[in-house]
């Protein structure tokens, strides 16, 4: 069985379980060595990036980090490299699930 290679930032798996038990799920960017742990956004916080991020593309994908930030490594909030990398992905962190109208 190969070493896996740790990865900056990464927590033990009693500290994701304790992270999962306060914040519901959780989600992992890994990016460049580094990983951050990201629990899903709340309607605050996607109102005030997506206000903010009219103007601003770049500072939405930085509002939903910082909130969503729940541990791992700083450097993926810090690190201009890091940050664009992890912005790839950050949409999908917003879960839409499929609604239905129904008339009665």
């Amino acid at each position: 069985m190969a070493n896996k290679e740790k990865l900056i930032g990464e927590a033990t798996p009693e500290q994701i379980e304790a992270w999962k038990k306060k914040h519901g799920e959780l989600k992992a960017v890994k990016v460049g060595g580094h990983v951050a742990y990201l629990k899903t956004p709340d309607r605050k916080a996607i109102a005030y990036a997506s206000s903010v991020g009219t103007k601003d593309p770049l500072k939405f994908n930085e509002i939903i980090l910082n909130n969503c930030f729940v541990g791992g490594s700083e450097e993926i909030k810090t690190d201009d490299t890091l940050f664009l990398s992890a912005c790839t992905v950050l949409p999908d962190i917003i879960q839409i699930k499929e609604a239905e109208l129904v008339n009665l």
